[in-house]
């Protein structure tokens, strides 16, 4: 009797080893099952969150490289070939002066700011119209976006008829060129306060959107196909006159040049008439100019009368 116990007794120790064995058999492979689907399921995320981290890093090259998107949007009344310049003066001006200029160009800033005075006058006379083309040049060799996006800027300037004051604006307070700070939008769109009624929705949007970008690219490259030197490269009716180094220009001459071609007698200069009245009165305090005579007193009331007109 009790070897039967003890026989049935190990019966159901090995059953339940069994059992035992197959349990755990079977958790481990729930165990492996849910393992291989986190594994799997990490891998779909990772393919989806990768995915995700290329899709951020295109579109922000995409926002960084503007130059290359989006179609050709000129600025309003752009002219010239491809519609690429913007015209300042009026239509009817004898002289044309044609200009190529980077907003970070430093030399573009020393013509500007050497030159504003009489562009202006020339223009306001009605004898010259100017056809601005804006360029980059300065982002590729210092690398940076602000001449691309100072250039976008002023031609959302343009759409609004502010051009030539926010040009000048931004050539009178340009960044050291290692200081890329046009590059912000926030510092153009500082620096349009400066313009009376430039800083609406329609400017703010055109200047955060790089409206103008693709047009501005397409100066670029129109300057690269010219072969020009550098910038600024200054033309009048055609004829490069601001690299002659033989004959350096000057506002004076460049004055002289456009009031000859519409025909103006130039008015003596300042400097001039005062070296007219001058030697009069020095002859007449010496009295050293051999036979003066009667041709010096003649030429003394001449030229009093000239000072008395004044």
């Amino acid at each position: 009797m009790s070897e039967k116990n003890d026989g049935a007794n190990r019966d159901v120790t090995k059953r339940s080893a069994r059992e035992r064995l197959q349990a755990e058999r079977e958790q481990q492979k729930r165990k492996d099952k849910r393992r291989r689907a986190l594994v799997v399921g990490g891998a779909v995320v990772g393919v989806l969150g990768l995915a995700a981290v290329v899709g951020v890093i295109a579109a922000n090259t995409g926002k960084g490289d503007k130059t290359a998107k989006g179609p050709v949007a000129a600025p309003s009344g752009a002219t010239g070939k491809d519609a690429l310049a913007i015209q300042t003066g009026k239509d009817g001006a004898k002289s044309t002066l044609t200009v190529w200029e980077d907003f970070r160009c430093p030399a573009c800033k020393a013509f500007e700011d050497s030159y504003r005075d009489t562009l202006h006058d020339l223009e306001n006379r009605g004898l010259l119209k100017i056809e601005f083309h804006l360029v980059t040049l300065i982002d590729g060799n210092m690398r940076g976006t602000g001449s691309l996006n100072a250039a976008n800027a002023a031609a959302c300037a343009q759409d609004a008829g502010r051009f030539p004051a926010y040009h000048d604006v931004l050539f009178v307070n340009q960044p050291p060129e290692t200081d890329d700070a046009y590059a912000r939008n926030a510092k153009l769109l500082e620096l349009s306060k400066k313009v009376d009624g430039l800083d609406t929705p329609a400017f703010r949007s055109c200047v955060e959107d790089g409206t103008h970008n693709s047009w501005v690219a397409k100066s670029h490259e129109a300057f690269r196909a010219g072969k020009f030197k550098g910038t600024p490269t200054v033309l009048l009716d055609g004829k490069d006159i601001f690299g002659d180094q033989a004959n350096p220009l000057t506002p004076q001459k460049l004055k002289e040049k456009v009031e000859a071609n519409a025909g103006v007698t130039p008015k003596p200069s300042a400097s001039a008439s005062a070296s007219a009245s001058a030697s009069p009165s020095a002859s007449g305090k010496s009295g050293s100019l051999p036979k003066a005579g009667a041709s010096g007193s003649a030429g003394s009331k001449t030229v009093s009368k000239g000072i008395t007109e004044d």
